[in-house]
């Protein structure tokens, strides 16, 4: 049975899951909801508390008889299933970048979702802390080539949808540095780069945040 991943038909928190399983070509399901009122609907009405999830939210994974929400959790499995797990020795600097990584996207959030009288505020304080975040976070990749050394992670994962979405919003921070050459070097991967080159490749159509969202990465409009 194929490892099935469930999420709005978004990137949001759902996307580095999906980033994983591409780059594994394993045999998987992505059980996209649309952003229809029929697919809101069907989820909150008919499925969200059918699958026998213990804790029903977005994104799911159902791999046979084990059933997960949380994306960093659901991501950490598929890590740990499809050989992605960070060493022992790494474990404890993995689990802090994860950590960072998710807290820029939060911090992104708060910023996108926010109303429009105060996105603005919001924008300018986000830009004025994020060169000392990107320092951060390129000293500590370092000469990588992965987050945390030679061996490709689950984390990797993570900073890449949500290095590349706040590059998408402000790539005028990402014109240089290691960064954008991290970003790039994981786009490469064999698998990833047959995904973001085909046509089919769903972030030329897939909004970022949802479309209710003040800043929601609409591509036709980027």
């Amino acid at each position: 049975m194929p490892v099935v991943l469930g999420y709005w038909g978004l990137r949001g928190y759902g996307e580095p899951s999906r980033l994983l399983l591409r780059y594994t070509e394993a045999d998987w399901e992505d059980a996209v909801i649309p952003l229809t009122q029929e697919g809101m609907d069907h989820w909150f009405k008919e499925k969200k508390y059918n699958l026998g999830l213990d804790f029903p939210n977005l994104p799911y994974v159902i791999d046979g008889d084990i059933k997960l929400t949380q994306s960093v959790a659901v991501l950490r499995y598929l890590g740990r299933k499809f050989g992605l797990a960070p060493s022992e020795a790494d474990m404890g600097r993995a689990d802090v970048f994860e950590q960072v990584i998710s807290d820029l996207r939060v911090g992104f959030n708060k910023m996108c979702y926010s109303s429009p009288d105060k996105y603005e505020g919001l924008k300018t304080e986000f830009l004025e802390k994020l060169p000392k975040k990107l320092e951060e976070i390129a000293n500590f990749i370092g000469d990588g080539p992965y987050a945390v050394g030679e061996k490709l992670t689950y984390v990797d994962f993570l900073a890449l949808e949500y290095l590349d979405v706040i590059a998408t919003f402000t790539p005028d921070h990402f014109k240089s540095g290691s960064i954008p050459d991290y970003i790039q070097r994981m786009k490469d991967l064999p698998a990833l780069k047959k995904f973001y080159e085909s046509e089919d490749c769903t972030h030329k159509s897939y909004y970022i945040n949802g479309p209710m969202a003040t800043w929601n990465g609409n591509p036709k409009k980027e």
